[in-house]
């Protein structure tokens, strides 16, 4: 009898151990929040493996979406051709409205040279305008009023920003607040 039981806690304990480190390699392969994950060269996209795969993490074909812009219009946010930015953002969150005015200056400064979005989740076209009014920000911005697209981009902190080069890979991918320099940076490498 105390074999048996002492069988069956070490079978448990393996389960519960297999388990544990099956959840630590799936969480292995997000960024942490703050965490800045770059290409080490700049390789152009069709020299590099795994740019024609559709993911969302750096080197991989970055998934189309069309959202809704704040003067109701669908725009198609990844399209080949330009360097396009993605910032996942709301009104709501501190370190995105710290970001706000660099980002603000950054779109501004880029306006026709890229494709600049800061993509708002889950929050009413009404509220964002009136935060944008209030800033005087002239930020273009989505609306991903169901959150869907954050989702499909593993969003899972914000502000969340990805550069994706001209053939739409995305190069670039950083969890937290941005500045105006790693911007800067990160499209004189591309």
């Amino acid at each position: 009898m105390r074999k048996q039981l002492l069988s069956i806690i070490l079978l448990v304990f393996l389960a519960i151990a297999g388990l544990w480190l099956s959840g630590q390699q799936q969480q292995a392969t997000l960024p942490a929040p703050g965490e800045i994950v770059q290409r080490e060269n700049s390789a152009p996209a069709a020299q590099t493996s795994g740019a024609d795969e559709v993911g969302v993490m750096v080197d991989k074909k970055a998934p189309g979406f069309t959202l809704t812009g704040l003067e109701g219009k669908s725009v198609e946010a990844v399209v080949k051709g330009q360097v396009t930015i993605l910032n996942f953002w709301a009104t709501w969150c501190p370190p995105c409205r710290a970001e706000m005015p660099e980002l603000d200056r950054f779109a501004r400064k880029h306006q026709g040279v890229l494709r600049f979005y800061a993509v708002n989740i889950k929050e009413s076209g009404d509220t964002v305008k009136a935060f944008l009014r209030q800033n005087q920000y002239q930020l273009p911005v989505l609306l991903d009023s169901d959150g869907k697209v954050a989702e499909t981009y593993a969003v899972w902190a914000i502000p969340t920003t990805l550069i994706l080069d001209a053939n739409g890979v995305i190069r670039y991918r950083k969890a937290g607040a941005v500045t105006l320099q790693e911007l800067e940076k990160v499209i004189a490498d591309l």
